[in-house]
């Protein structure tokens, strides 16, 4: 099992990288293809929206096939399959075609992950293993910030792209050889998804969920870059330095909740803290959007810092959910956590295009874009007081 684990861990490494690297190629894919912010926030939104679509069939043939085959199988078809079109793209639309491809190949990685923690490992380090996986995994975020930008300066972005495909063909054979199916529960009950919407318990959760994540894989993985080229005339060496402290700071994060819960005896009071301090670093990106360089990597930073809140709320929800519906759980309320992302990157692309039309301060955009973030973690908090608190 710790082998197979092992094999996942690098599968979602790529799965991170994927939804992160497109801020580096920003002045790339716009001096090559033409592509544009609101071309890249569409194709961005693509990969998000695909790869939470895929949650509901996923979690259906975790629990009927088990993680072996869902995960090698549609990493080899969409990963590695998305990565070859990116690879030949001739125009933005091929981008978008690519990132959806994308989005359903990393779509069942993590959620094999943690149907495995559900299934094998006590309920009370479900948290704690949750965000050790996303923070190892996370070493991809870091992968496409500065060490991708080093790669398409040395070798182009294109060939950067065919290798990365061959890397995720390679990581789906490893897995179909080395991940383990837990053993099979006895279904003496059936259920569906539907059974997990019908219980009110888990509505705050997933309102908290659909906008937690949303600021620091949005800005990291999209936004990042052309608020540092529009903004400071930044290029891809200095993108890639401010996202590797961004993707740093989400990793720190990441292995700062995880055991929280265990600490302190709560998930809720400690989702609701750290949420409101990264609304307020929206909020402070908001009114000084144009300080320096150095105080919004600062701000950036704390957005994902505090934006590493997601295995704690799963885990929240997770002490909810019926065994024979574990493997639907734990993807329904990731639907809601990547499905956040990839509206927002659809909303924030359409004020990107509706406040640079509307006004000649380089700042007004990216400012517009970091208050819509601000305001929706503060929604989502509100909601989120009304759920019950639970540990294991």
């Amino acid at each position: 099992m710790k082998l197979g684990i092992a094999g996942l861990v690098l599968a979602y490494t790529l799965s991170q990288f994927y939804r992160a690297f497109l801020a580096v190629l920003t002045p790339a894919l716009s001096a090559d293809i033409g592509a544009t912010p609101a071309d890249l926030a569409f194709a961005s939104g693509l990969w998000f929206l695909v790869f939470a679509a895929m949650q509901i069939p996923v979690g259906a043939a975790l629990d009927h096939f088990g993680p072996r085959r869902t995960a090698a199988i549609l990493l080899a078809v969409g990963g590695a399959g998305g990565a070859a079109v990116f690879a030949s793209a001739q125009s933005p639309v091929h981008i978008a075609l690519a990132m959806a491809l994308i989005g359903a190949g990393s779509s069942p990685v993590l959620m094999s992950s943690y149907f495995i923690f559900a299934r094998v490992y006590p309920p009370a380090v479900f948290a704690t293993l949750a965000g050790a996986m996303i923070g190892v995994g996370s070493l991809g975020n870091i992968a496409g910030s500065a060490p991708l930008a080093w790669s398409v300066a040395e070798f182009g972005w294109r060939e950067t792209m065919w290798a990365l495909s061959a890397v995720t063909a390679a990581a789906a054979a490893l897995l179909f050889l080395v991940v383990r199916d837990p053993e099979s529960i006895a279904r003496t009950e059936k259920g569906s998804v539907l059974d997990l919407l019908r219980m009110p318990v888990l509505w705050p959760i997933f309102a908290m969920m659909f906008v937690s994540y949303a600021p620091s894989a949005g800005i990291r993985g999209l936004w990042v870059g052309p608020y540092a080229e529009g903004v400071f005339a930044a290029d891809t060496v200095t993108i890639g330095r401010v996202s590797l402290v961004m993707g740093l700071a989400m990793i720190a994060g990441n292995f700062l909740y995880g055991p929280l819960d265990r600490i302190l005896g709560t998930r809720k009071w400690i989702v609701i803290v750290g949420n409101l301090i990264g609304a307020a670093a929206c909020l402070a990106l908001f009114a000084l959007p144009d300080a320096s360089l150095l105080v919004s990597t600062v701000l950036l930073a704390l957005v994902g810092l505090m934006g590493a809140s997601f295995p704690v709320i799963l885990a929240h929800g997770r002490a909810f959910f019926p065994p024979h519906l574990t493997g639907r759980g734990v993807t329904l309320v990731n639907l809601f956590g990547i499905g956040g992302v990839g509206v927002s990157q659809f909303v924030t692309g359409r004020i990107h295009g509706t406040v640079a039309g509307q006004s000649d301060v380089a700042s007004a955009p990216f400012a517009a874009i970091f208050l819509f973030f601000g305001v929706s973690l503060l929604i989502g908090i509100a909601i989120y007081f009304a759920s019950r608190d639970r540990t294991d």
